[in-house]
């Protein structure tokens, strides 16, 4: 029975007893018991009203506390108070190429959401391609937190605000930003909406324990210092908009090209386009898909890609003739007549018909006269010389995703022939001008990085892969082709460019294409003492300089605009007159 119904029973008892005095009782005693009963009833009655005065307020205080709370649950966040940071990067000299910038991100409580419609109607207004379905699901389920859009302009952020809209909030994030834009975006990388590294050295500084750290809360509200590359943005700038213009004057698939520090291994540039903006790396479309022609700009086909790289591979192969002491620069091989083996017949690009000397296989860029020396060394010997300079193992690099070269599984003598003169094999260009480099610079291979080293630093790895009088031979041959024969068209007035073209068939579905090329070319300056190493390549052109589709009329082009612009940044001195007696610009 009730408080409130006993003490109605209680009023009714007495009346009875007051109005019956034949019952016995008399009237002093009921009354007195009348009065104890009623104050025992107000002072229950007091006791409950107090209860539940105190139950109203502490069920209050939780909602008050509710309503004021900014975050929701440390459980439904995971960590709401974390806010990682990744260090700056930035080129050589410290000039910046990415950083992180404050920004703010929407969430929802679906709990204390009143009316998801009207939400979803409010938000729609501000924020433009809102899924309102997906949008609608989130703001229905019982969950604590949902993010609704990540990365919210100021403006975005001031008139959600005006709504009043309770039940939602912002939560403090990082965006990276990268103020060069596509300038460097295959070396640098971009990150996710997270912050995570996905491409390039974005990804290396979280493969290093930089997504470990984050992942403990070590780099939340940390100061971290920045993290220096190799590479020049000046030289990277030019690189990239060379390659760009001559992808487009070319009429080509893509286009790209790498400058090397012959002795310490340093990138200095490196682009490959189509590219993208690593400020936004994926694009929507109208119909809110995914924009894959953009995202197929993420391809870097510097180091992530394998080409047949053509002729610039007969410096590898007259190196390893020279180096084996099979040849001098005064042997003189029979290039007179095509060579018929294995079903195949092996002939030269505008051949002279003629017994050559190795420099004028070099120049005239002879398949018969490469292939002859290959002869002289042998099977084993040659692919012991291309695995010693790198050119048949994964290039060992900071750069995440780096392609493995391929090769033919077991090597014939035919095999032997077409590798001579670069179709066979198919390595990524950037580890061919890494071993380029080794040709030139002393026999030293040194593997390429993005990160600065110094020349003492280079000395530790250096692993010696030729003589040194092969090295001073193949300088002579470098020399001699930029002069007068295909690298003519790379050729700087001032900076004495040497260097090597390569135009291979390309490869479509696993059959050479008589009508495409796949273009390169490979140079180095000043050869008088080699500093730089350039390699351009040009994908598929369907025209180049005067109307020809070679490498010497697209990829060497590439080269001499690219050391014309750069070279003065470098700080080569140009040097003029003749070989004999040379004088340099500072003589002015």
């Amino acid at each position: 029975m009730s408080l409130i119904a006993r003490i109605l029973k209680v009023k009714s008892r007495s009346h009875i007893l007051i109005t019956r005095p034949e019952s016995g009782l008399f009237p002093e005693k009921i009354l007195g018991t009348r009065n104890k009963r009623g104050g025992q009833a107000r002072q229950r009655l007091g006791i409950t009203v107090g209860a539940f005065v105190c139950g109203f307020l502490l069920i209050g205080g939780r909602l008050v506390q509710y309503g004021l709370a900014e975050e929701p649950t440390t459980a439904s966040l995971g960590n709401p108070s974390a806010v990682a940071s990744r260090p700056d990067i930035v080129d050589r000299n410290g000039q910046l190429l990415a950083t992180d910038v404050n920004m703010v991100s929407l969430y929802a409580d679906p709990r204390r959401i009143i009316d998801a419609d009207e939400v979803v109607e409010k938000l729609a207004a501000i924020l433009p391609n809102l899924d309102w379905r997906d949008t609608h699901r989130k703001l229905r389920t019982d969950s604590g937190f949902q993010w609704l859009r990540r990365q919210l302009t100021p403006r975005q952020q001031a008139d959600i605000l005006a709504l009043g809209i309770p039940g939602i909030g912002f939560r403090p994030e990082k965006r990276r930003f990268y103020p060069g834009g596509r300038s460097a975006a295959h070396i640098v990388g971009h990150v996710n909406v997270d912050n995570l590294g996905l491409a390039g050295m974005e990804r290396y500084l979280d493969q290093q324990g930089l997504a470990d750290l984050r992942a403990i809360g070590m780099t939340s509200g940390v100061l971290l210092e920045p993290i220096r590359l190799s590479i020049d943005i000046r030289v990277q700038n030019i690189v990239r908009d060379v390659a760009a213009k001559s992808m487009n004057a070319y009429q080509a698939e893509a286009a790209g090209a790498v400058v090397l520090d012959v002795e310490t291994g340093e990138v200095l540039a490196m682009a490959s386009v189509p590219d993208y903006d690593p400020n936004e790396p994926s694009r929507t479309l109208t119909d809110g898909s995914v924009d894959k022609e953009y995202e197929k700009g993420w391809f870097n086909r510097i180091s992530n890609a394998t080409f047949e790289m053509g002729s610039t591979f007969k410096s590898f192969t007259l190196a390893m003739g020279l180096d084996a002491e099979k040849i001098t620069l005064n042997s003189v091989v029979d290039a007179s007549r095509p060579i018929r083996m294995g079903g195949f017949t092996i002939k030269d690009f505008k051949g002279k018909n003629r017994p050559l000397t190795i420099p004028e296989v070099f120049q005239y860029s002879s398949n018969i006269g490469t292939a002859a020396v290959a002869d002289m060394v042998g099977i084993e010997g040659h692919q012991e010389f291309l695995t010693r300079l790198g050119l048949l193992s994964k290039m060992e690099t900071e750069m995440p995703g780096v392609a493995t070269p391929t090769q033919p599984r077991t090597w014939k003598k035919i095999n032997s022939v077409t590798i001579s003169f670069g179709h066979g094999v198919a390595t990524t260009p950037l580890q061919t001008a890494s071993a380029a480099s080794a040709l030139i610079n002393g026999g030293k291979l040194i593997p390429p990085t993005f990160l600065p080293r110094s020349p003492e630093q280079a000395a530790t790895l250096v692993k010696t892969v030729v003589k040194q009088s092969t090295s001073e031979d193949m300088r002579t041959l470098f020399s001699r082709n930029g002069q007068k024969g295909s690298g003519r068209a790379a050729q700087v007035e001032g900076f004495d460019v040497g260097g090597k073209t390569g135009t291979a068939d390309k490869v479509v579905n696993g059959r050479y294409a008589s009508d495409l090329n796949f273009n390169a070319f490979v140079a180095a300056f000043p050869m008088n003492k080699p500093k730089y190493m350039v390699l351009s390549i040009i994908d598929a052109p369907k025209t180049g300089v005067h109307g020809g589709r070679t490498a010497a009329s697209t990829a060497a082009p590439m080269v001499k605009e690219i050391i014309a612009r750069a070279a003065p940044l470098l700080g080569v001195q140009p040097r003029f007159g003749s070989k004999d007696a040379p004088y340099s610009i500072e003589s002015f």
